[in-house]
């Protein structure tokens, strides 16, 4: 981790806050395991095939299991965004520190579900994503999809233990309801929350919705999933820069203003044949034509 600073001063715990946010904000990041990535990249050994245990007579010959080994590099990736604060703003330091811890996390956060669940293009070869995993329909009965989507999984070796439901997504299961017209997936109405699908831990995301395949939800083995950190969040503030926008140019030093840039490397890792996407509408059923 580390603090570049001009003339307005940010506490070295600040950096290490956002991290602890950008988790937190995260729904990924909350259910796949967290490793420490290496600036090179790491390679991780991927077991195919479980070992097979056999009868044997008293002086027998045991059987020797012999699964393959394949590996995978986790690849470190670059993450950035900026916020720009009047210099006014900065004068109240637990204000501006407040705002970056509540602002900076979310952006992160946000771009890094919405990269792995296939929103946006991935960084680089080396970085997994749900966009073309196993499609299972919600509008033609919720409750049997959710069935097809763990059957699925086990077929391919794991066991679903986590969702990540978009509101959308959120709304199609509370709108289910039983043969008496009882909500399927409400524990309480006051709750107004679903804490748990078929025994399993639930997160509500934004990231979940992906528009181009109608997406509203996920659901997965994670424990075959591993995102990694080089290191903490990188913070480094300056009020001399010129910053590109879109079609306009913004000097700070000019329009007394303060640029803080945010900026972390992460990886992402995961067997996806043990993930499978929840959408609404025929779009789950192009996709399983189409393989």
């Amino acid at each position: 981790m580390s603090i570049t600073r001009t003339n307005i001063t940010l506490p070295a715990e600040i950096s290490s806050e956002i991290l602890q946010k950008t988790q937190e904000q995260s729904a990924v990041m909350q259910l796949a395991r967290q490793v420490a990535l290496p600036g090179r990249g790491l390679a991780i050994p991927v077991i195919t095939g479980d070992p097979t245990a056999e009868w044997v007579a008293e002086s027998g010959e045991k059987p020797v299991s012999d699964p393959s080994v394949d590996t995978k590099i986790l690849t470190p990736y670059k993450l950035a965004v900026i916020e720009v604060f009047s210099k006014e703003f900065t004068r109240d330091a637990v204000t501006l520190y407040g705002e970056l811890v509540k602002r900076l996390p979310l952006a992160l956060a946000a771009k890094f579900d919405a990269t792995v669940f296939g929103a946006v293009t991935k960084p680089g070869e080396n970085f997994d994503t749900f966009a073309d995993v196993t499609a299972q329909d919600l509008s033609s009965g919720a409750y049997a999809a959710l069935v097809s989507a763990d059957t699925d999984i086990a077929t391919n070796g794991g066991i679903a233990n986590g969702y990540v439901m978009s509101p959308q997504g959120k709304g199609v299961l509370l709108s289910a309801v039983d043969g008496n017209g009882r909500p399927l997936f409400l524990n309480n109405v006051a709750e107004g929350a679903i804490p748990m699908i078929l025994g399993s831990k639930t997160l509500v995301s934004k990231g979940a919705y992906v528009e181009s395949s109608n997406a509203v939800g996920f659901v997965g083995d994670w424990t075959q999933a591993i995102y990694g950190t080089v290191a903490g969040v990188e913070i480094t503030v300056t009020e001399e820069a010129t910053l590109a926008s879109g079609n306009k140019t913004i000097n700070l030093w000019q329009n007394n203003l303060v640029g803080v840039r945010a900026e972390i490397e992460l990886g992402f890792r995961a067997d996806t044949s043990v993930f499978n996407k929840l959408t609404n509408g025929s779009s789950a059923k192009a996709a399983k034509a189409s393989k």
